[in-house]
């Protein structure tokens, strides 16, 4: 300490016991000999340690040397209370409630697409449109075969002179390209085919049918490249008023979407030619109409549940009037040995 170092420069040393002269003082005996500099130093040292100053002299001392400690000290201790009042300090509970309200009106402000909308673009790229031919002239023997959905379309094949005598829907269960339809949609047809989401269209050939549930397998014979199959899912936790979404060609437009919910459950329905009785079917209020046959009826995830086979009509017309069945995906996994889940 430069101070210290004055003082000790200036100070004498009590004489030696048995009389001789006072020594010179230790800071001058370090200035003037230079080759003893560090001897005299550290003499000095000594002696000051040894005695130190007495009195108010040496409290003075005392306080100079601990002073820069102290100052130190005192640094540090404030720097530490200040980090710890930043690191703990509680979140401004005002500041919290203003970021959230900000979120939660950019959420309402941002238009987000709807259940039926989600649900459409999951099923898409597994609807198929199911289009039956039949030779000229044999229209009224297909059209036996026809159910309360399918409806008689104009047109011939491509490349021959086969008449289209219904359309109806599909849907992809397998990517090797099995497609689950109705079966009045396909009965007493010469030539089936089908188009796939991407404008593709193939022939197919009916694997099996189910005559107890009106449902048939079509294998088509070309595949797209990317070709999606549809999640199957059980019907066993649907509950009336659950949301459902029926997709499908009705009168040959489409694909087309409807949205409904569940409005019964283990329903049966006599088709209206009277020639099938089918149960335990999902009721639903989704509008369908002719060329709904065979199409999925999907939950809001777009997993399919159902196959649509037909709607109810009081007065015999066909035209939907707010009922409309399914086929449980169950019944169709039973029947063909498929493990849908």
């Amino acid at each position: 300490m430069p101070r210290a170092g004055v003082y000790i420069a200036v100070r004498r040393k009590a004489p030696r016991p048995g009389g001789g002269s006072a020594a010179a003082p230790a800071g001058i005996g370090a200035e003037c000999s230079v080759p003893d500099m560090t001897a005299s130093a550290t003499s000095a040292t000594s002696a000051t340690s040894a005695t130190g100053p007495s009195g108010p002299s040496a409290r003075r001392w005392r306080l100079r040397l601990m002073l820069p400690i102290l100052l130190g000290a005192a640094a540090l201790l404030a720097a530490g209370v200040l980090a710890g009042r930043h690191l703990g300090q509680p979140v401004d509970e005002r500041a919290q409630e203003r970021f959230d309200l900000a979120v939660q009106r950019s959420l309402e402000k941002a238009k987000l697409p709807s259940p039926a909308a989600r649900a459409w673009e999951t099923i898409r790229p597994s609807v198929v449109r199911v289009r039956a031919f039949g030779a000229p002239g044999e229209r009224g023997a297909a059209g036996k075969g026809r159910g309360p959905k399918e409806r008689a379309a104009p047109g011939t094949a491509p490349g021959t002179d086969e008449a289209a005598h219904g359309t109806g829907t599909g849907v992809v269960i397998l990517e090797e390209g099995v497609i689950l339809t109705n079966l009045h949609v396909v009965a007493g047809a010469a030539r089936i085919r089908v188009v796939f989401d991407d404008g593709l269209e193939s022939d197919a050939t009916v694997l099996s049918v189910q005559p107890e549930n009106d449902l048939a397998v079509l294998k088509a014979h070309t595949l797209p490249d990317d070709l999606v199959a549809a999640t199957l899912r059980s019907s066993g936790d649907l509950r009336p008023g659950d949301r459902v979404v029926a997709v499908g060609f009705p009168f040959g437009i489409g694909p087309s979407v409807s949205s409904g919910v569940v409005s019964g459950l283990d329903r049966e329905y006599v088709s209206e030619d009277g020639g099938r009785v089918l149960g335990r079917l999902i009721q639903f209020d989704a509008a369908a109409n002719p060329g709904n046959s065979g199409g999925p009826l999907v939950t809001d995830e777009g997993e399919v549940v159902g196959i649509v086979t037909g709607i109810l009509n009081p007065v015999g017309q066909r035209f939907f009037v707010g009922i409309g069945f399914a086929v449980p995906i169950e019944n169709a996994a039973a029947g063909f040995g498929l493990p849908p889940f």
